[in-house]
Order: structure tokens, then sequence, then C-alpha cells
């Protein structure tokens, strides 16, 4: 565990900051729909904060945005 999460039952929490400038602690699944929702300013990682709009953040599975020619065909 590093200092950008913390366990609190059992439960992993990812220091986030709201858009109105409040600081949390919340469950990884509650990241993904604040991101989606656009409900917070930034959140923390490993190697520092994450500005939502500013900053590279995956999307849901499934969704990756990506645009090119599928080349990962299961029909050989």
């Amino acid at each position: 565990m590093n200092k950008t999460t913390y366990m609190k039952g059992g439960n992993m929490l990812i220091r986030v900051i709201y858009s109105d400038g409040r600081h949390d602690l919340v469950k990884p699944f509650i990241l993904d729909r604040l991101i989606d929702q656009k409900g917070i300013r930034s959140f923390k990682r490993s190697n520092g904060w994450v500005a939502l709009g500013v900053d590279p953040v995956r999307t849901r599975r499934g969704d990756n945005g990506y645009q090119g020619v599928e080349r990962r065909s299961s029909a050989r």
C-alpha cells in the first residue's frame, strides 16, 4: 500500500478532490462513477495527482476510444 491509497475495513480508498474543492477518500468503483459524471477535479495515483480534462484517464473496459482498424482478430 502506498500514500495514494488507504485501507479501511479491507477496502482500498483513493484520494479525490471534488469540483468544489472538498477532499475525500473513495472506493475504486465510486471513482469510476465520479470520473464518468465529471464530479471530481482530480484524483491521486501512485505517480501523482491526475487532473481530469488535462491528464490521460483510461475509459471503462470495452470502451477504449480507439478509432483505428481492429487488428486483434480471433479468426486466424
